[in-house]
């Protein structure tokens, strides 16, 4: 845990209660905070009030008497319509603020200087922060991971000069964190995405340019426009930024180039890594993580080699183009993480003969965006809410299965992939939808299709992807 005394004495309100809301109220009282803590879910306050901290209903208690809201990252705060906290601690004239704000706050106040790398992005940011963790851990460093990829960052070791913070951010996280100040700010792409939380593509975009805008050193890809811009105006803002890119050479930073990654540098250019050959790290969109580790890797100081061990012994993640198993030629792949038709697209485009499970609670847009790699699919099977949706768009260009469930999705996929005579064919589950409809998170999604794959006769555990 990592007490916030930043606090200490004063008054403060929490809302929301879940794992990171708990946390936070825990660190603030283990700090000295006077805390008075609530959430719309009485089970989540009855859970508080058994761990020892204040409860008690926000609405009656005058909010000038605190000295800041402090609201988890699920809570509304500006659209669809602010939350009543929002509003109550609005017209009192007090902060607004969550939890990577008080680490960023202690962390000034007990370790200034003490390494914190945090990545954002729209899609690729767990496998980052994923891989950025396990290249420093290889390293010998004291890592503690946290934040939007799982553990609450509150939760984690407090900052200190010999440890090392890497933290995943979501936009509603950085939303409440107007302060944030990373050694290493990672900020990767950005494509429309959370619009119903923020309104305007313009809005997210700000938000997420807040990240890498208060860090030492920015690693922002520019393979897309919102990006390149804010690199741009880093340029402008005297912070060093290092440019990633899959599409293009750079001029300083690095760039891919057919899974091998190049650092440029006053446009001398040379060869840092191959990606070939690591499973865990297969595809364009990887590329571009990988690239972007490397660069915030280097940014605190690590070594070529280490930075190449870190690479070659990366496992991947759960959910996020995760092989699970090869039975005969088939290949399955549990890439259940792909909620969006962005995230999809990097799976589509990672294998030549694919057999897709696809649906759940549709996105805006659906995948009309996916429509060049549906010569790559051999067949679809869709499940879930938008399966109709789905089959509209893939008519008389994409054999399809209305399966309605994962179970029969599977095994027909496996079936008609084990008749299949491509040199490998693949059994895919990248949903490009939330899984709502069905399920309570992908993470539940993905570990459904592994069960049922692994049931599979012949299946076998599969430890690396190539």
């Amino acid at each position: 845990m990592t007490p916030i005394t930043s606090l200490a004495g004063k008054s403060v309100a929490v809302f929301g209660l879940g794992g990171s809301g708990l946390a936070t109220a825990e660190a603030l009282v283990a700090g000295g905070a006077k805390v008075v803590a609530w959430d719309d879910n009485a089970d989540s306050v009855a859970k508080a009030a058994a761990a020892g901290i204040p409860t008690a209903d926000l609405r009656p208690i005058d909010f000038a008497g605190f000295e800041a809201l402090v609201l988890s990252p699920g809570v509304p705060l500006t659209h669809p319509k602010p939350h009543w906290t929002v509003e109550l601690a609005q017209a009192a004239g007090i902060a607004i603020i969550g939890d990577i704000e008080l680490f960023c706050r202690e962390r000034r106040a007990i370790a200034p200087g003490s390494p914190f790398i945090a990545i954002t992005g729209t899609n690729g940011k767990s496998t980052t922060t994923a891989l950025i963790a396990h290249m420093f851990r290889t390293d010998g460093w004291d890592v503690q991971l946290g934040g939007n990829i799982g553990t609450a960052i509150l939760s984690l070791a407090p900052p200190a000069r010999d440890r090392i913070h890497i933290v995943e951010c979501s936009s509603f996280q950085i939303d409440l964190a107007p302060t944030i100040d990373p050694t290493v700010g990672v900020l990767l792409n950005l494509t429309e995405d959370h619009l119903d939380r923020h309104d305007t593509m313009e809005r997210y975009a700000a938000i997420k340019a807040r990240l890498v805008r208060g860090a030492g050193t920015a690693v922002v890809g520019v393979d897309d426009e919102w990006c390149s811009a804010i690199a741009s105006d880093l340029d402008k803002r005297g912070t060093p930024v290092e440019r990633i890119s899959v599409h293009r050479p750079v001029a300083n930073g690095f760039f891919a180039d057919k899974g091998r990654i190049f650092e440029a540098e006053d446009d001398a250019i040379r060869e840092i890594a191959d990606l070939a050959g690591i499973g865990a790290l297969r595809g364009v969109h990887n590329a571009q993580n990988a690239a972007a580790a490397i660069a915030a890797a280097r940014a605190i100081g690590m070594s070529d080699l280490s930075i190449l061990e870190g690479l070659n012994s990366f496992p991947g993640l759960a959910h996020r183009m995760e092989g699970v198993t090869r039975i005969g030629k088939v290949l399955f792949v549990n890439d259940s993480k792909a909620t969006n038709a962005d995230a999809a697209e990097k799976a589509l485009a990672s294998f030549e003969r694919i057999y897709w499970i696809a649906g759940g609670k549709a996105k805006t847009g659906g995948i009309t965006s996916l429509e060049p790699y549906f010569p790559r699919i051999a067949k679809a099977y869709l499940i879930g809410a938008a399966a109709e949706e789905f089959a509209a768009t893939l008519a008389g260009k994409v054999e399809t299965v209305m399966a309605g469930t994962m179970d029969v999705a599977v095994a027909a996929a496996a079936q008609d992939a084990a008749r299949d005579g491509a040199a490998e064919p693949v059994v895919l589950l990248s949903p490009a939808c939330a899984s709502y409809d069905q399920y309570s998170n992908f993470e539940k999604r993905g570990d459904h299709f592994r069960s049922l794959v692994q049931a599979l006769e012949g299946a076998k555990p599969l430890v690396e992807v190539k």
